[in-house]
């Protein structure tokens, strides 16, 4: 009953060319590649969406640990801060056995002295260390020679304010010696 027709003539010629099972036959390699494409899609997903977890989760750790660094970085700036403070200084210099200086001397290029040093004076009450030995007091700066003089009392010796002992002459370094020698530049 369900026989297929007989052909004849040229589509006989055409259908002996052609053999009979080979149309269901061309199916199942397409099937099997299309079947390969969309597995192969799914698992490159799935692949790709574990890679973008992995990437959240690294990134979720970066930001803590960046938080904690930055939490660790201001209070490393707290400590600084306190420790640098004009109260802890003063504090902390005296703990060490340090006293304000006096007042300052300068020295012009020409070798001038530029106003009146004056001595260290110590806190009764903040020096707790053992006393350290008397600074010379230099005597009265130089006069250029035209400078008018003044009628001014004249300034201090050094021996009214330095002790009897003096310190020994190995312990004081030149100044040259203290102090790099400046390089020539050539071209100036």
């Amino acid at each position: 009953m369900s026989r297929k027709p007989e052909l004849r003539g040229r589509a006989a010629r055409l259908a002996r060319l052609l053999p009979a099972g080979r149309a269901r036959a061309a199916r199942a390699p397409f099937v099997l590649l299309v079947v390969l494409l969309l597995g192969g899609g799914l698992i490159g997903l799935l692949v790709l969406n574990s890679a973008l977890s992995e990437g959240s989760f690294r990134l979720d750790a970066l930001r803590k640990q960046t938080k904690n660094l930055t939490d660790e970085e201001q209070a490393l700036q707290r400590d600084i801060d306190g420790y640098s403070s004009p109260d802890a200084l003063q504090r902390r210099a005296r703990e060490l056995g340090m006293v304000p200086g006096g007042d300052p001397a300068f020295l012009d290029p020409g070798g001038t002295v530029k106003g009146v040093p004056g001595a260290a004076s110590p806190e009764p009450a903040a020096v707790t260390g053992p006393a350290a030995p008397e600074t010379v007091v230099p005597s009265a700066p130089a006069q250029s020679a035209g400078a008018p003089t003044s009628s001014a009392a004249p300034a201090p010796t050094p021996a009214a304010h330095a002790p009897e002992t003096t310190a020994p002459a190995a312990a004081v370094a030149p100044l040259s010696t203290l102090q790099p020698a400046p390089t020539p530049t050539s071209g100036r």
